[in-house]
């Protein structure tokens, strides 16, 4: 399954959707319309030189797709993750998007660039409320910071966070991003550049980065950690409210290292979790074995050698992590039954129930998103559980109403904040704002009532998100009770391990308790 939707940007125009959408850093304040850019080019150098040749060797191709991949993120909404089906196809996409932006091809990417790439991207996403004070502490003056072009900035975001992060060999990463600047923007751009990274290389040697201080009352301190562990106010202040501000550190920690994958081996089509382990082998990709599931493996390193190689394209395997796959322990799906998948794309948990099921029952896989349905059905066929999946296009709160199906067991994984998979959705924490969990509620709570009534009597209802918010998860079910008295609590002690069962008898996987991505479920029994 593709880990990555392909977006086709016009950066003409995703830069008017910029100037007029982006919401600036307190510390930096960026206007929406500068007046003169900074280090205002000769007439006709927004192009690229007439003396770049197509082909640049001397650019490093890591950088350049780094650089212009950022941009794709920040003004056109694209994905941050550089992997999917295709492996080493993507390079070649990926530096098709460098041509048409800068003007030129570098040497192709070989494996090592991608993994540079995917690395580079989603730490200076993660990091970007960091890199962004560094940088503008760096240039002393805000304006010249407010008033930097996006590629200019990008160039520089990267360095700082090679530099900073990375601790890469410090005038390489200088020298090579000056000549970035240099080829894709001017000579002006390109001594920018160097002066910035020279004095951050300077700081970082005598151990003296003006990072600010936790002080002052608590909004202080939220804004400061904000700055030095890189996330939105709003999260800090929340998760500080729930948990803590130890806690908080700690959720902000993890979410800013860098993600395992799990793989699901695809039972369904008879491959076993040893089966999957000796393609790993093969592959000498470096793997552990689930503590908690008996199909799923785990691995820190390798997804692209594995992506290379097939297993994905295949259906040997998932990329599914375990926190989902408990989810569907939760639901406990039985040979026979039908199950009815609310919100069903992109199909992770709709493809493991299916697998099962042992040929024997019915998935009905419901979903608004007709092209991403197509997708289901499509990896149904491929894993081999096609015949016990039924793909529904419809808004689950209309056919709720006009249709008498009922299920055993309907699961409403609703849509959420997905604040507990911002480790390997590193663009997410940018995308959310506070206002998203009020209008999410209202939806959460629509979508609960619709799905109830698709549960036979007798049968059991599954609200589930990818958020550790206590708003959208407990609180959404308790609300669901006080309206719904036919239906009442079924522990989940009996279907996940007692580490990750509430005192209310709710899964919750805790991202810093388990190494995992956070996710929540409640199971609910309706009344004969």
């Amino acid at each position: 399954m593709a880990l990555v939707l392909s977006l086709r940007v016009s950066f003409s125009a995703a830069e008017t959707r910029h100037k007029a959408s982006t919401k600036p850093l307190k510390f930096a304040k960026r206007t929406r319309e500068p007046k003169t850019p900074i280090y205002n080019p000769r007439k006709g150098s927004h192009k690229p030189s007439s003396k770049t040749q197509k082909l640049n060797s001397e650019v490093s191709p890591h950088r350049a797709v780094s650089a212009v991949r950022l941009m794709r993120i920040e003004l056109g909404g694209a994905f941050a993750d550089l992997l999917n089906e295709k492996g080493k196809g993507s390079g070649d996409n990926e530096m098709g998007y460098v041509e048409r932006t800068l003007g030129f091809r570098t040497r192709e990417l070989d494996d090592r660039d991608l993994r540079l790439v995917t690395d580079i991207v989603g730490g200076t996403i993660r990091w970007r409320r960091f890199l962004d004070y560094l940088i503008c502490s760096i240039c002393h003056d805000e304006s010249t910071f407010r008033r930097m072009e996006p590629l200019l900035l990008q160039i520089l975001r990267i360095g700082f966070y090679e530099i900073v992060k990375l601790d890469m060999p410090q005038y390489a990463v200088v020298d090579e991003n000056v000549r970035l600047a240099k080829v894709a923007l001017r000579p002006g751009a390109g001594n920018l550049v160097n002066g910035i990274l020279r004095k951050l290389v300077l700081l970082k040697e005598n151990n003296s980065l003006p990072l600010p201080k936790v002080e002052g009352d608590e909004r202080a301190q939220a804004r400061t950690l904000a700055i030095l562990y890189s996330h939105p106010v709003w999260m800090v202040r929340r998760w500080t409210k729930y948990v803590g501000q130890e806690e908080a550190i700690r959720l902000m920690t993890w979410n800013n290292s860098d993600p395992s994958f799990s793989l699901r081996a695809n039972s369904g089509k008879g491959v076993s979790r040893a089966d999957l382990v000796m393609q790993l082998n093969l592959l000498k990709v470096p793997h552990e074995l689930s503590l908690h599931l008996d199909d799923f493996v785990r691995i820190k390193t390798g997804l692209q050698v594995v992506i290379t190689a097939g297993l994905l394209k295949d259906g040997l395997c998932s990329v599914q992590d375990e926190s989902a796959g408990m989810v569907v322990s939760v639901v406990d799906p039985q040979p026979g039954e039908r199950i009815i998948d609310c919100c069903a794309a992109p199909g992770g948990k709709t493809l493991y129930m299916a697998s099962q099921l042992s040929g024997q029952g019915m998935v009905s896989a419901i979903d608004l998103n007709e092209g991403r349905l197509r997708i289901v059905k499509e990896t149904a066929k491929l894993h081999q559980v096609d015949s016990v999946i039924t793909t529904i296009h419809a808004d689950l709160r209309t056919f709720a109403e006009k249709n008498p199906v009922k299920g055993d067991k309907v699961l409403l994984d609703a849509p959420c904040s997905g604040l507990g998979v911002l480790s390997k959705r590193a663009d997410l924490r940018w995308n959310r704002k506070l206002e998203d969990i009020e209008q999410l509620k209202n939806l959460q709570d629509e979508l609960f009532n619709a799905a109830s009534v698709l549960v036979k009597p007798g049968g059991v209802l599954i609200y589930s998100t990818c958020s550790i918010d206590p708003e959208e998860n407990e609180e959404r079910v308790a609300a669901f009770l006080l309206r719904h008295p036919e239906f009442s609590m079924d522990p989940v002690d009996r279907y996940v391990p007692p580490d990750f069962v509430t005192e209310r008898g709710f899964y919750l996987s805790d991202p810093v308790k388990h190494s995992l991505d956070g996710a929540f479920a409640a199971r609910l029994v309706r009344d004969l």
